[in-house]
């Protein structure tokens, strides 16, 4: 791993991406997860920031005949983005796409929705928002959240993840305001190398998450 540091868990690398984050003098005004594997760094990060949590909901959209390979990724609003290399090396055409950007779009909705209950989508208007998630690897879902929030009156929007490979960390330079990575090792294969414990974050735990105020 070319001596990249390795994380307890996602609690561990949220305390450790929240150290980062206040080193800077971050004035960050709301904090948004992705769920389901950011919420336990972004619940780290809401509360060595002194600042709420919500989540940026977005879902992959799979190859045809493949749905874990992702062409694309859409979030509840419909910002998508493709992966348009990705997208050419497969059997899918437009009208699969938009077919596919429908349903997931629908589907991120509907997660929000679970995920939020009876509490109103943040008003992002003139925010400092702060994105966390787990980690990335192609980085789809998240180039689709940032998206989302672009479409926003957010007025600074801060990417912070704990790993990923570099190309795809300097790729997401251009979609946000700034991008905060700890680890951006050369060998990556895969967020979970980088972890002790990555077990999946079930919706349950999730909510908790965004529930709990410490």
């Amino acid at each position: 791993m070319g001596g990249a540091r390795r994380f307890t868990d996602r609690t561990d690398a949220g305390a450790q991406l929240a150290t980062a984050l206040r080193e800077r003098d971050l004035d960050a005004d709301i904090a948004l997860a992705i769920p389901r594997g950011g919420l336990p760094l972004g619940r780290a990060v809401a509360d060595a920031l002194d600042v709420p949590l919500d989540i940026v909901v977005a879902k992959k959209i799979g190859a045809p005949g493949n749905p874990e390979y992702a062409i694309g990724a859409v979030a509840s609003d419909g910002s998508v983005w493709r992966n348009e290399t990705a997208f050419r090396g497969t059997s899918a055409n437009e009208d699969y796409f938009q077919e596919m950007r429908e349903t997931e779009a629908a589907n991120a909705r509907q997660k929000a929705d679970r995920y939020r209950g009876d509490r109103p989508e943040p008003d992002l208007t003139d925010k400092t928002v702060v994105v966390v998630d787990d980690g990335v690897a192609t980085g789809s879902t998240v180039r689709a959240c940032l998206k989302r929030l672009q479409n926003t009156d957010a007025e600074r929007i801060v990417l912070a993840v704990p790993v990923g490979p570099p190309s795809t960390i300097n790729e997401l330079q251009d979609e946000a305001d700034d991008v905060v990575c700890l680890e951006t090792p050369s060998g990556f294969q895969g967020v979970g190398q980088f972890y002790e414990n990555f077990a999946q974050v079930s919706d349950e735990e999730a909510m908790e998450y965004l529930e709990s105020e410490t």
